[in-house]
């Protein structure tokens, strides 16, 4: 007799999965390609995912804030999975989620949809003064059961695995900090669940028998707290750490402290803050014998994290996912001037892909080529401003992907050996980009370097000219590190002296 899983796997109809560029999609989109299912994912940029899903996986555009894109990318799917979410964004949050969530339950109901699956937080009803945050959540959830599709929603808490939010939290913490000052929220009673798990749940999720809605509470073995996660996480690494409890800290100051050590800036880290001032610990146990997975625990969820980050690239990082800087400001109705332009290029006798190289790994532990103090001020004002700083680095130390997070910026084009464009996440009063491009030269390669700005209104203005000088400095110098880095690639001899530029 055939097994669910195996006919599940043979179904020619598609899934369609939202939110497989961030940091459990992402996932869940490689564990479904791995088994033969095939993956229509909704995404809001398909280039983000160009060159990295299987042939059969189709890639539409969309968003699922607009229904009609939705409904097109329901059509002859089985099953869909919702694992989207608004937790970055400014502004009325809530009324994104609940718009998205009606959006998708109606698609499903008209386009015969058998089944929702949604991961959401694990969070109860009839718990009072929860954050806006899990409010939501648990809202997203009750508007699926009320629409005439079978639905199923997993609740989970904390999410252990390289890369995610919460991990990059306690690493960050117990690596930098042998003196900690804990607020109340550390000591929160919490089930963390390993990032397989949710997995393993989220895939079984496509083939238990369902008829209804269902709610699914899933977390790991054991009833910790951030605290607890730290010490564990420091007994591993063979780290002495001292945490000194405090009765009173506000969410406020607590996500400038977490902006300040972690990646974490201070939006994300308020709404998470908030989000585990109460306990989240499983009460109905009835996933363990519908699913029959039997979870980690945190001493086995943080070694394969570990091992993990060992490999120096995690799979798919929280930061990684567009939402992680919030909903790209919308700028309709808004007149921009002028495009202001600053472009310079040197040349250097090395191969265009020789010329390339350094830029393809800048940021992150490589850094930006001169003036790192000046751009660690940068990042340091912008967590201040509530913006992402420049603790994010950057996912793979060697090849971007357009979508990746890139300290405060996002790759938004990428070309190997020919371009690179990066796209503005931090605080500023306008559009910016910043743009390499290497052509072939008489003597080697050009490379040319390109900073773009939409300045909105005189604000915008001021801030360009104001920091003009900086700006000349900065860019030079990253111009100068990059040529000297390629040359010294190949050991050859100085850089050619033609360095050109215009504004």
């Amino acid at each position: 007799m055939e097994n669910n899983a195996d006919i599940t796997s043979r179904d020619p109809r598609p899934v369609l999965l939202t939110g497989a560029t961030g940091y459990i999609g992402g996932r869940l989109l490689r564990r479904l390609e791995e088994e033969g299912i095939r993956v229509r994912c909704l995404v809001r940029n398909p280039a983000v995912l160009a060159g990295r899903v299987a042939p059969d996986t189709e890639v539409v555009q969309g968003d699922v804030r607009d229904a009609a894109s939705v409904e097109r990318a329901m059509v002859g799917v089985r099953a869909a999975y919702y694992l989207v979410h608004s937790m970055a964004s400014a502004g009325s949050f809530e009324e994104q989620d609940r718009r998205a969530a009606l959006n998708f339950v109606r698609a499903a109901e008209q386009c015969g949809v058998e089944r929702i699956i949604y991961l959401g937080g694990l969070a109860h009803e009839d718990e009072r003064s929860l954050s806006s945050h899990l409010r939501s959540r648990l809202e997203v959830g009750r508007i699926f059961r009320e629409g005439s599709v079978p639905s199923i929603e997993l609740r989970a808490s904390i999410v252990i695995g390289s890369g995610s939010l919460s991990f990059e939290i306690v690493r960050n913490l117990t690596e930098r900090l042998p003196l900690m000052i804990c607020p109340r929220w550390v000591s929160m009673p919490a089930q963390p669940i390993a990032i397989g798990d949710v997995l393993e749940y989220l895939r079984r999720a496509l083939e238990i028998p369902l008829d209804g809605h269902r709610i699914f509470e899933i977390g790991g073995a054991d009833v910790v707290s951030y605290g607890d996660l730290m010490r564990e996480y420091a007994r591993q690494r063979n780290l002495k750490r001292i945490m000194i409890p405090v009765p009173v800290l506000t969410p406020w100051l607590s996500s400038l402290w977490l902006g300040l050590v972690t990646p974490v800036y201070a939006r994300v880290g308020r709404k998470l803050i908030e989000s585990v001032r109460h306990a989240t610990v499983v009460r109905d146990h009835s996933a363990l014998d519908v699913f029959g997975i039997r979870p980690a625990g945190v001493r086995e969820a943080i070694a394969a994290a570990l091992r993990n980050e060992d490999r120096e690239l995690a799979e798919t990082r929280w930061s990684d996912a567009l939402s992680s800087s919030g909903v790209r400001r919308d700028w309709g109705g808004v007149r921009f001037g002028s495009r202001l332009v600053d472009s310079r290029s040197v040349e250097v006798p090395v191969p265009t892909d020789r010329a390339f190289a350094p830029i393809r790994r800048i940021g992150g532990e490589t850094g930006w080529y001169g003036s790192g103090w000046l751009w660690r001020l940068r990042g340091a004002l912008d967590l201040l401003v509530g913006g992402v700083g420049m603790r994010r680095g950057r996912r793979d130390p060697e090849h971007p992907h357009v979508g990746d997070a890139l300290d405060f910026w996002r790759v938004e084009r990428y070309e190997e050996n020919r371009l690179l464009r990066l796209y503005a996440e931090m605080k500023v009063p306008g559009r910016a980009w910043l743009e390499f491009e290497v052509s072939p030269g008489p003597e080697g390669s050009r490379i040319t370097q390109t900073a773009m700005f939409d300045p909105l209104g005189l604000t915008g203005l001021i801030y360009w000219y104001g920091l003009w000088p900086v700006h000349q400095l900065v860019f030079a110098r990253m111009l100068r590190g990059i040529a000297r880095a390629a040359v010294k690639a190949d050991d050859l001899p100085a850089v050619a002296g033609r360095e050109r530029r215009h504004a």
